[in-house]
């Protein structure tokens, strides 16, 4: 009965859309493939809108960031409409080349039908983040809040014309080393250190001797190589740093999945107030993405199906049945004799179910012995008249629960097994003042188990 109550308890739906914060079950992180070929491979999002327009009409950042160099392009942008998304992103790869790969959200600007016209022009395959979930583009996120906490100290300090220096911004990020590379996007795009402030300062200090020049085919054999061994370290420590990572982040992670047809209750993205419900649903799994992705469709709504990560759905319980009570009111006498239920039968004995590992004999042997003892079996429950069990409540004040709610369709139900038992002699009528709920709850095979709350009267 404990399981029962605790499947009911847990099947209710308000509480099931409320939620609480132990419902938020983290999945093991998936790493993202570790790219080797600068430039490969781009993430791509836009930073803002910023409170205020610069001067000349800027309000939006352009970032974008490469998997293998983590090297950083911002362009200023005024709004972000498709068209002018698209010439910035032209501009930055009449520079750094076009892509295989772009990873952007699933923003109207970046879905919109230039945009896929401008993938399909140049060869560039077009991946999309799971919605509401920031982590896929973890990457250009990370370096959105970088990015923004830089505009923001320099607005802060000087002015509000960020998009002046926002080149000098993007120089301070490129020159620091990446902590899970070990070296700096400088040093892996080009080779070698970019000479800025700092490097002037240690050269003071050092003193400063110039290198003795070299002819173009050794300045370019050691430049290839110099790329080759800083790019085989990076990615040995980026590797490490994922491993890291992984075992730091799934430390309270767990496996999870769902089948096609699954019900679930997704979270919401937004709250309009802090007393709003953070799931709703309950909705359908349609279609497995990958490991962590899943297609919901809404049943009884006009909505397309969209993709959810596993992190933003738990599953709904549903409950068959609710909880009812009855009480029967009538006169409070004896048992009537003669009294059992008109559908019950002599036998029974083909319903004992023999198990599959005993061999032939052995089943044959107990099929005999059953058959032999066949009064003894009955298809239907009765009562026994060999033993009689009375409780003595003597002055105490009776106990009587008043009756829960009942729904028509649980009402008839509940008359139903009441009929039932009073035909088996199981029950009988009674006008006694102590009275105690009846729970139904609903069986794995459908049927319907009769329980009686007795908690208060046991407190």
């Amino acid at each position: 009965m404990g399981k029962d109550v605790a499947k009911y308890v847990r099947s209710c739906e308000v509480c099931q859309r409320v939620g609480k914060p132990q419902d938020q079950v983290k999945a093991p992180l998936q790493p993202l493939p570790i790219i080797e070929v600068p430039f490969q491979r781009v993430a791509v999002d836009i930073l803002g809108p910023f409170p205020k327009k610069t001067p000349r009409g800027k309000q939006y950042v352009l970032t974008l960031v490469d998997f293998a160099t983590r090297w950083p392009e911002a362009v200023a942008l005024g709004n972000t409409r498709a068209n002018t998304v698209c010439l910035a992103l032209t501009d930055i790869f009449a520079r750094v080349g076009w892509p295989s790969d772009i990873l952007t959200d699933s923003g109207s600007n970046f879905l919109a039908g230039t945009m896929e016209k401008l993938w399909e022009t140049h060869g560039v395959n077009h991946l999309v983040a799971t919605p509401y979930h920031h982590q896929t583009n973890g990457l250009v996120e990370r370096f959105n809040g970088t990015l923004g906490a830089m505009i923001r100290k320099f607005i802060n300090e000087f002015s509000n014309n960020w998009d002046l220096v926002l080149q000098q911004l993007l120089f301070a990020y490129r020159a620091v080393p990446h902590p899970s590379l070990g070296f700096s996007p400088f040093e892996l795009v080009y080779g070698h250190e970019v000479k800025g402030p700092l490097q002037l300062v240690k050269q003071q200090w050092e003193g400063f001797t110039p290198s003795p020049g070299t002819n173009i085919l050794d300045f370019v054999s050691n430049l290839q190589s110099t790329l080759r061994h800083s790019l085989a370290l990076a990615r040995e420590n980026l590797k490490d740093a994922q491993e890291e990572q992984k075992a730091w982040y799934d430390r309270h992670a767990r496996e999870r999945s769902f089948k096609v047809g699954d019900q679930v209750m997704v979270l919401k993205a937004q709250q309009a107030h802090k007393m709003e419900a953070s799931w709703e649903g309950p909705f359908t799994v349609q279609e497995r993405l990958g490991a962590v992705n899943y297609l919901i469709a809404f049943p009884n709504s006009s909505l397309k199906p969209k993709v959810y990560h596993v992190n933003s759905l738990k599953p709904f319980y549903s409950r068959d049945l609710q909880v009812c009570q009855f009480t029967v009111q009538g006169d409070d006498a004896e048992w009537p004799d003669g009294v059992y239920y008109d559908g019950k039968k002599d036998g029974g004995v083909e319903e004992v179910n023999l198990s599959t590992t005993l061999e032939r004999l052995q089943r044959q042997q107990i099929k005999e012995l059953c058959t032999s003892f066949a009064p003894l079996f009955s298809a239907t429950p009765g009562r026994t008249e060999r033993a009689y069990h009375s409780i003595d409540t003597g002055n105490a004040h009776p106990i009587r629960t008043p009756p829960y709610r009942v729904s028509p369709h649980a009402q008839a139900a509940i008359e139903r097994e009441i009929q039932n038992m009073l035909q088996m002699g199981i029950i009988r009528s009674s006008t006694s003042a102590w009275a105690s709920p009846v729970v139904l709850v609903p069986k794995p095979d459908g049927e319907i188990r009769f329980c009686v709350d007795y908690r208060k009267l046991n407190a």
